[in-house]
């Protein structure tokens, strides 16, 4: 079976191999009909070199430790440089 993959953009790498990373979603309300966005925040194993601001793709993986069952994959978009 694949492993899921989704994409989201780094909130901070202030950790020694490991990456915060926030997806992002949009849900409907059932009543109103109104979209609303939910943010999502996943520790991710990095070994990609990527900083915060990068938008990366996250696949699960193996649990690592407590919190982090994701592994960053791929590096889809830089962080723009000021």
């Amino acid at each position: 079976m694949a492993s899921k993959e989704i994409t989201g953009v780094i909130v901070s790498d202030k950790m020694n191999k490991s990456v915060v990373v926030a997806v992002e979603r949009q849900i409907r309300d059932a009543l109103y009909g109104k979209t609303q966005r939910r943010t999502s925040k996943f520790l991710a194993h990095n070994e990609q070199d990527a900083k915060v601001g990068d938008r990366v793709a996250i696949a699960e993986a193996r649990p690592m430790s407590a919190r982090k069952r994701w592994v960053v994959t791929r590096v889809v978009e830089k962080a723009k440089q000021i």
